[in-house]
């Protein structure tokens, strides 16, 4: 079956993933403590407190980060052309998400900690109600970007749908 746009999937069919993001270690608490640390820039150059803790603690970085891929403990988080999903394990298993009409805005909050990794938690809204959240994730205005395209899509081709049957409706 051929597709007028190389990558949509219509959503009618099957479920189809778009793109897969994982948390970063800003997503939780030592995380974001040992990212408020690395931000001390007080010295010389590139040797820099920060920078000598970071070198110090990094195992316990690397730790964190293999902490959110563990099976069944880690997450991540995966567009499909039907929902925002946040899944648990190496699985996959969903654990909680948000469909695509259910969000019409989506707001960038780093907190303290989260910037050194380029993190941020995303905040879904529809209207001005808070519908889903995803915390920490690296680099979130390329998934931000991505959510909000998927979300367009999904819900311009629905209405557009919805007004061909209202046209058909109208004829009989």
């Amino acid at each position: 079956m051929s597709q007028a746009i190389a990558g949509v999937a219509p959503s009618a069919g099957s479920e189809t993933s778009v793109m897969t993001v994982w948390p970063s270690n800003g997503a939780s608490g030592l995380g974001r403590l040992l990212g408020r640390l690395y931000e001390i820039d007080q010295g010389v150059r590139f040797v820099t407190v920060g920078n000598l803790l970071a070198l110090a603690t990094s195992p316990i970085g690397a730790a964190i980060y293999l902490w959110h891929a563990a099976p069944g403990v880690g997450t991540h988080y995966r567009l499909t052309n039907r929902r925002v999903i946040i899944e648990k394990g190496l699985s996959g298993k969903p654990d909680r998400w948000v469909d695509l009409d259910r969000f019409n805005r989506i707001e960038i909050e780093v907190r303290p900690g989260q910037a050194w990794y380029h993190a941020g938690d995303m905040i879904f809204f529809l209207d001005n109600i808070e519908t889903f959240r995803l915390k920490g994730v690296s680099r979130p205005e390329t998934f931000r970007s991505a959510c909000m395209k998927a979300h367009q899509t999904y819900v311009g081709v629905r209405e557009a749908l919805q007004r061909e049957v209202d046209r058909a409706r109208a004829k009989t």
